[in-house]
């Protein structure tokens, strides 16, 4: 039976429930702090309040607290945020932290036990730019063994008190490239393609941000090897913004994962030529995906990275989409069962391993 690797071990896939396939609980992103405009500074450079939120929600990537997601203060709010998930009928999270950016096998045993929620951790390397030199220089081979041994034996973590486990990865992901992508970055794809061909495990990918990069990588991966169906393109919503160049990039037959929901900032930090679309662009494309025949393609995610997307700094938190906005696909005109297939049985479906 094919089974799902979780940080507390193998559940059946059908147990999984409501899912959100790409989230950080905790993680290292002071490598993409960008200064603020001249003459707001005093607001962005302190601890978010009522005073300064709607200048952190404008340039989040400018106030060194809100990128700073591995503080206690984050740690506090995100459990407060799961539980809330957990009561609002979630069940599953694929925590996407990978080699670079500082993931945490102990939090998300913590996390897991606490709120009785399925954590799904991540392998593999993110972007070249958060990586030392000793590991930029890792090979194929090298990397490819080391998501190998994270997925098949684990690591040991003490987790509660006088208490050690082993936590297996059930991923690899999210593998992360810039564009152009670098030497390093494509070393990642295809020991990702590798491993995926031998393992058969589920992938996800973060694309660099300009049209071209979801399908290069994926040309990447399979000619490493790596199975369509088992592989996930993250942040299609920033990345691809015209339909027709969106439904092209469907038919290499990976998913196609909305996962920036609860985002309503326009402007965009990180890339300032373009733009950050809403929900409502984004439940456009969704549904646009569904009427041409893509509903078994289709993912849903809030990829919470900085403080001011949890409810305790005034965000939206984990539940946003169960909350707000699958009333909205019902608005639209989409029935239950298909609601039901993008957010349980897509998310099971890629997780599964036989293993």
């Amino acid at each position: 039976m094919a089974k799902v690797m979780t940080v507390r071990g193998q559940v059946d896939s059908k147990e999984l429930g409501f899912t959100l396939t790409h989230e950080h609980l905790s993680l290292d992103f002071h490598h993409f702090y960008v200064a603020p405009p001249s003459g707001l500074e005093l607001y962005v450079n302190k601890k978010i309040t009522l005073q300064n939120v709607g200048y952190v929600r404008q340039y989040p990537y400018s106030s060194a607290y809100n990128v700073n997601f591995e503080d206690d203060d984050t740690h506090d709010a995100v459990l407060k945020d799961v539980m809330q998930y957990k009561a609002c009928g979630g069940n599953t999270i694929v925590e996407n932290t990978s080699h670079g950016i500082n993931r945490n096998l102990k939090l998300l045993y913590n996390i897991s036990e606490a709120c009785n929620v399925h954590i799904v951790a991540g392998t593999g390397h993110y972007v070249q730019a958060v990586q030392p030199d000793s590991v930029t220089h890792m090979t194929i081979e090298e990397m490819g063994d080391l998501y190998t041994k994270e997925i098949l034996f684990g690591a040991q973590v003490d987790t509660t008190a006088n208490e050690t486990n082993v936590i297996k990865c059930g991923m690899i992901g999210e593998v992360g490239s810039s564009w152009p992508i670098t030497s390093f970055e494509k070393k990642a794809i295809q020991a990702t393609g590798e491993t995926q061909s031998v393992l058969n495990c589920p992938v996800t990918f973060h694309p660099g941000r300009d049209k071209d990069a979801p399908s290069e990588i994926v040309r990447l991966y399979l000619e490493a090897g790596g199975k369509a169906d088992k592989c996930v393109m993250s942040h299609l919503d920033r990345t691809i913004l015209d339909h027709d160049d969106l439904l092209e990039f469907a038919k290499l037959g990976t998913y196609c994962q909305f996962d920036l929901f609860g985002t309503e900032c326009s402007y965009y930090q990180l890339n300032n030529c373009g733009y950050m679309p809403s929900d409502e662009q984004r439940l456009q494309s969704v549904v646009h995906m569904i009427n041409e025949g893509y509903e078994d393609r289709v993912l849903m995610s809030h990829d919470i990275h900085t403080k001011h997307r949890l409810t305790h700094f005034g965000g939206h938190g984990y539940s946003h989409i169960l909350t707000n906005i699958l009333m909205r696909l019902s608005l639209k005109g989409i029935d239950i069962k298909t609601v039901d297939n993008i957010t349980i049985k897509n998310p099971a479906r890629w997780l599964e391993m036989k293993i």
